[in-house]
């Protein structure tokens, strides 16, 4: 078998893909995983059907914070049905744990640190069963003092642990910028805790053997998420596998393994016997991670001109106690914009929340409410448009480390943005525009996301019968993997995409960069394009010519005047195996995606009901692999945005820290209704710096500073300006112009 490996020393300048012939890289494919959903034969984690399976529910604690003295699970175990009650307060996790980390998340639940912490296990013939035998189990503890109220702790906050990404940046002065500045802004946004609320629950199938445990479990990293369940049971990696060909969303949510893959394992092998446990809706709104809540310090110092001398973005959110994830608003902050003197720092406090973990965009899709909504301020302050305010202060190098970018096309996205939206012709004066009671604005805001490289594996193979088939075990979380990866091992290979098979989310195959942080399709999809480089070379070989003569095509091999199928130059098959890991140009320049979103709404001005009414965004991430999986997955991080503009927010009871309103009866998600028409534009560009294919990370793009659009819109119909998110009634009312 042939291994390609690449390390992100230095540019790809040449990218087979710019020479590729096929014709299916950038076209927007129809996903090849859609029938199979729509027939509902997609097999996602909980509809495994196994001989003798039984039904684990997870048993909450009743109390947000103490230590466990006594389970009585006798009552529970008597109900008719009942397996047992398996209780392992040392091996239970806390909570899922984070993207990336192999480590075992925090263990020992006997110290309960958040209300409803899972801490034991009822196993039952049926679901039901279960579930109501759940409810018949005692806990007894005793109580400790817990704390609960952010703003009441402020004065306590903490600095992130080391190791985390470096949360403190000073450089220059930048009490000095402002006491010198022509303008300047200074204020708090804040914004409330969320859910990923994805649309399938987190659900584990957990099976014992001689060769080990295999969880079918809705994940988005397996490769790490194994290493992380082996260390939490005290296991070899060799002995555990785990699958998940199809995720129901996740958007961070899903990131690490969560209570129910730890419990419903160690059930399984209590039992003797498979054990399916699917969390309720409730559950995964208490018991899985949340987007902490944010109190963001904004402070903007501009001269005359309107150029930026200075930047401060002081960011306080909240976290268990001993847990180190903090939420990283200021990182778009630290190079959207110039300012030669700034400040960037991010502090925890402890809380006893449910843990606060990734959610899509962590850090941008809250940090850009606050930088864009601030910049909205200077620039009106200044009096100049909020679009030239952005170009003024568009640097041509990373102002904090000093390095190059990769590419840089936020002043193109914002021109093309406003010119395809029609931004020259809004109204300028806030609350000046009306259609009978409805009050009309138009607002605007960047959005950028860092773009990262993960290592990430995968192999190619050739068979006989000219056909490929692709392996790794990245997952698909609905963001079109299947798909890219079929299109890239096609392009490259060239195949009609009908002919290329995808095996992904098992971890039998190579061990893939997994859903996360957008980098799943530049890092998976490069490891991929590797392998199938060395396929290249191997038919270029069997056909006796340079890897440069030869043009693959529509399933046959030309070179000169000879055309010969695939299949007839690989024998019994060839393989090869393709793997990336990034390098020093990750270090030696800035790699980023950029955009510009454009909204109008309309506002009740008896009401204070907000619509939004029309959208356009451009935007810029490398080499579009698929227009169609690509606008999706941007029209998706703006509805998320929407969301976060107007509708959505955890509320947690000061009393004791439990979430009020853990359901989507009662936490408030975008419908169809809420979101008009969407006006997606991709700019062409290729980034060498990125990877091979030349693309960059798409998946969290769009929410970036949609909601501040969102808000900055609010404000030019109504002279409202809502620092506290999300923009509800209320908070417009008092301040409505007259009718």
């Amino acid at each position: 078998m042939t291994q390609n490996a690449l390390r992100m020393d230095k540019p790809v300048d040449t990218s087979l893909l710019d020479s590729g012939v096929q014709g299916i890289i950038g076209k927007g494919i129809e996903r090849i995983d859609g029938p199979l959903k729509v027939a509902g034969k997609a097999t996602y984690s909980a509809e495994y059907e196994f001989p003798n399976l039984a039904y684990g529910f997870l048993v909450r604690a009743p109390f947000a914070a103490g230590t466990i003295t006594s389970i009585d699970a006798e009552g529970a175990k008597a109900l008719p049905g009942v397996i047992d009650v398996v209780v392992d307060l040392k091996t239970f996790i806390r909570n899922a744990q984070q993207g990336g980390e192999t480590e075992a998340p925090t263990q020992g639940v006997k110290d309960v640190a958040y209300f409803g912490e899972p801490v034991a296990i009822v196993v039952a013939e049926s679901f039901e069963v279960a579930r109501d035998a759940a409810q018949l189990v005692s806990i007894r503890h005793e109580p400790t003092e817990g704390v609960f109220t952010f703003d009441d702790h402020v004065d306590d906050a903490i600095k992130p642990p080391p190791g985390s990404m470096p949360p403190y940046h000073e450089q220059g002065n930048l009490d000095r910028a402002m006491a010198e500045a022509a303008f300047t802004v200074d204020d708090v946004w804040r914004t409330p805790s969320q859910n990923s609320a994805a649309m399938e629950p987190h659900a584990s199938i957990a099976l014992w053997d001689e060769d080990g445990l295999t969880l079918y479990g809705s994940l988005q990293m397996p490769s790490s998420d194994k290493q992380q369940l082996a260390k939490s049971l005290g296991e070899r990696q060799s002995k555990v596998r785990i699958v998940a060909r199809y995720i129901g969303g996740g958007f961070g949510s899903k990131l690490g393994i969560s209570p129910d893959t730890v419990a419903t394992a160690i059930a399984a092998k209590a039992v003797g016997r498979p054990v399916k446990t699917v969390m309720t809706r409730q559950q995964v709104f208490d018991a899985t991670v949340r987007r902490s809540n944010t109190q963001q310090r904004f402070r903007l110092a501009a001269d005359a001109e309107g150029r930026l001398t200075g930047i401060g973005h002081e960011t306080l959110c909240s976290n268990l106690p001993g847990e180190g994830y903090f939420e990283p608003a200021g990182q778009a902050t630290q190079f959207l914009y110039g300012g030669e003197n700034r400040i960037i720092r991010h502090d925890l406090v402890e809380l006893n929340r449910t843990l606060s973990g990734s959610m899509r965009a962590p850090g941008e899709a809250v940090g850009l409410l606050a930088l864009e909504n601030a910049m909205d301020e200077l620039a009106e302050k200044i009096g100049i448009d909020p679009v030239e305010l952005r170009r003024r202060n568009d640097p041509s190098r990373d102002p904090q480390k000093d390095v190059p970018f990769s590419t840089r096309s936020l002043t193109r996205c914002l021109d093309a943005g406003a010119e395809a939206f029609g931004w020259d012709q809004r109204n300028q004066t806030p609350g000046a525009k009306r259609d009978g009671d409805w009050l009309i604005g138009q607002g605007m805001a960047s959005t950028t996301r860092t773009n990262m490289l993960q290592p990430s594996e995968a192999q190619v193979s050739i068979g006989p019968d000219g056909r490929a088939l692709v392996e790794t075990d990245m997952t698909d979380i609905g963001t079109g993997t299947y798909t890219i990866l079929a299109q890239i091992a096609g392009e490259m290979l060239g195949l009609p995409v009908e002919r290329v098979e995808v095996h992904l989310g098992d971890t039998k195959s190579p061990p893939g960069a997994g859903s996360g942080g957008s980098w799943g399709a530049g890092s998976s999809g490069s490891s991929v394009y590797l392998a199938a480089q060395a396929l290249r070379e191997k038919l270029a070989k069997a056909m006796d010519v340079d890897a440069d003569d030869l043009t693959l095509k529509d399933g046959h091999a030309i070179a000169g005047n000879r055309r010969v199928p695939i299949g007839d130059l690989v024998g019994e098959g060839l393989t090869a195996t393709g793997s990336i890991e990034p390098g020093k140009q990750e270090k030696e320049t800035t790699q980023a995606s950029y955009g510009a979103h454009f909204c109008e709404v309309k506002v009740h001005a008896v009401t204070g009901e907000v619509r939004v009414t029309r959208w356009h965004s451009t935007f810029e991430a490398g080499r579009i692999l698929n227009q169609q999986t690509a606008r999706s997955q941007c029209i998706g991080g703006i509805v998320f945005g929407i969301g976060t503009a107007l509708t959505e927010e955890l509320v947690h009871d000061d009393r004791d820290g439990r979430i009020v309103n853990h359901d989507l009866a009662e936490y408030h998600v975008p419908a169809h209704a809420d979101i008009p028409p969407m006006d997606i534009a991709f700019l062409d560009e290729r980034d060498p710096h990125a990877n091979p294919l030349h693309a960059k990370g798409i998946g969290e793009l769009g929410i970036g500073g949609a909601g501040a659009a969102v808000l900055n819109a609010i404000y030019n119909a109504t002279g409202v300006r809502v620092r506290d998110y999300p923009a509800t009634l209320d908070k417009l009312l008092e301040g409505l112009p007259a009718v």
